[in-house]
């Protein structure tokens, strides 16, 4: 077997907003290999072995018993994400425990399912990496993430979308759901505070190419074995 072919790599991190991250209760794999990855299953018909998103960290707290465990309340403009970050995830959960709040931050990581008490599906994130960010980087991520969320809604109904078909069987959500909450989150960039994206598109080049080289720094390193 070829080093390419035994070296595993890791899965493209996907862009989701919380409200429909905080959705995909259903995980898979895609083989019977133990060590084969576990996808949760995005709503408008995507998988997910990662995530990547943007949001402002509203609060932390160390909610573990014998040692610590900090869980981080990150907000966007559809909802709200929790990561949690304990003794195997030491890099993320030094940065949950120095941030101060309200702060942006970019986090990249692998969805986690639990069930509660009452039955219910809980959707979280355990934290690859943490990065406190400005908001012109956030405003860049709303934006993309809005065209990929349009994208996958508008591909929903194509013939050999297996991933839609999954969402068919194991949901009972209205992708158009997911295409209003996108929408609104780009209305609420055009009606923002005067940030490089605030009317929907900066006049700043250099500003506009910062965001891009940030964003695409933070993609790199989601995708980074």
């Amino acid at each position: 077997m070829s080093e390419s072919q035994s070296t595993p790599t890791r899965e493209v991190a996907r862009r989701a907003f919380a409200s429909e991250f905080n959705d995909a209760g259903y995980t898979f794999k895609e083989s019977d290999d133990d060590r084969a990855p576990v996808y949760a299953l995005l709503p408008t018909g995507e998988s997910a072995n990662r995530v990547f998103f943007v949001g402002t960290l509203t609060e932390t707290e160390d909610v573990g018993e014998d040692s610590e465990y900090w869980r981080g309340r990150i907000v966007d403009p559809t909802g709200t994400f929790f990561t949690y970050a304990g003794q195997y995830q030491p890099e993320a959960a030094s940065k949950l425990r120095d941030l101060e709040a309200p702060s942006y931050v970019a986090v990249v990581g692998k969805p986690r399912t639990y069930e509660a008490d009452d039955g219910t599906i809980r959707v979280s994130v355990r934290p690859e990496s943490i990065t406190e960010v400005d908001a012109t980087v956030r405003d860049r991520w709303v934006a993309e993430t809005a065209e990929r969320t349009l994208e996958r809604v508008a591909a929903f109904d194509d013939e050999g979308n297996e991933y839609a078909r999954m969402a068919r069987e194991e949901y009972d959500f209205d992708p158009e759901t997911y295409r209003a909450a996108a929408l609104s989150a780009l209305e609420g960039l055009a009606d923002g505070d005067g940030d490089e994206l605030a009317d929907g598109g900066s006049t700043d080049v250099d500003a506009d190419n910062d965001a891009d080289d940030d964003t695409d720094r933070l993609d790199g390193e989601a995708a980074e074995i």
